[in-house]
């Protein structure tokens, strides 16, 4: 049990480490023709997906305290208001809801991204792993996605589309090729990593039994 309990640590410390390198380097964002994907998320749904609920959920509050961070003090942009409390632009300010977008909807996408492991592992008998990893972090990606830009539009609807200079009956439109230009490959980039590395780590690191067994009943 505990050699069990200081693996998860290493791993949680490992992943950790990398979602501060995606969170404070450039090495968090990857072009993708005219699109840019982030990477922070990933570290989140692989911690979700290799440790469970409160490991993801963990490291989904790390990815939101770093992120916190930077919109606060290191590129205060002209929409950082919509994640931290103690940024203004001109007349617009955030409030208790910008710390909502901020943590709330990353601490879901390792609960998601652990939920949905767990549920897809079992409905489909470990057998289709691929798929089980792959939807995962498409939903745990998707989670944080819409999660922020629907609050950002609940909330901050008005100042955001000023922020932008853009009409606010134009802002929902933005925000629907939001997700398509940058949820949707993101969702994709999470998917791929998710299977390419969490199910290697679970079968031959963590040793998981039932895909162990999979390889006994294939031979």
């Amino acid at each position: 049990m505990k050699r069990n309990a200081l693996i998860k640590m290493v791993q949680f410390s490992i992943l950790l480490a990398l979602e501060v390198i995606m969170c404070f380097t450039p090495l968090g964002s990857i072009p993708i023709g005219p699109m840019v994907a982030t990477l922070a998320m990933i570290p989140v749904i692989l911690t979700g997906i290799l440790l469970g609920v409160g490991a993801g959920a963990a490291m989904g509050f790390c990815a939101g305290l770093f992120s916190f961070i930077v919109w606060t003090f290191i590129t205060p942009g002209p929409t950082a208001f919509v994640f931290t409390p103690f940024v203004s632009i001109g007349d617009i300010h955030g409030n208790g809801w910008s710390l909502a977008i901020c943590f709330i909807p990353r601490i879901l996408t390792g609960v998601v991204a652990a939920v949905s492991a767990k549920g897809f592992s079992k409905l489909l008998r470990y057998k289709y792993s691929i798929f089980t990893y792959s939807l995962s972090g498409i939903l745990a990606s998707l989670t944080n996605t819409l999660l922020v830009l629907g609050g950002i539009y609940l909330f901050f609807g008005q100042s955001y589309a000023s922020a932008l200079g853009i009409a606010y009956e134009a802002l929902l439109g933005i925000i629907g090729l939001t997700i398509l230009t940058n949820g949707i490959p993101e969702a994709v980039v999470a998917a791929i990593t998710a299977y390419a590395i969490a199910f290697p780590i679970r079968k031959y690191v963590m040793k998981d039994p039932n895909l162990q067994q999979i390889k006994k009943e294939n031979l």
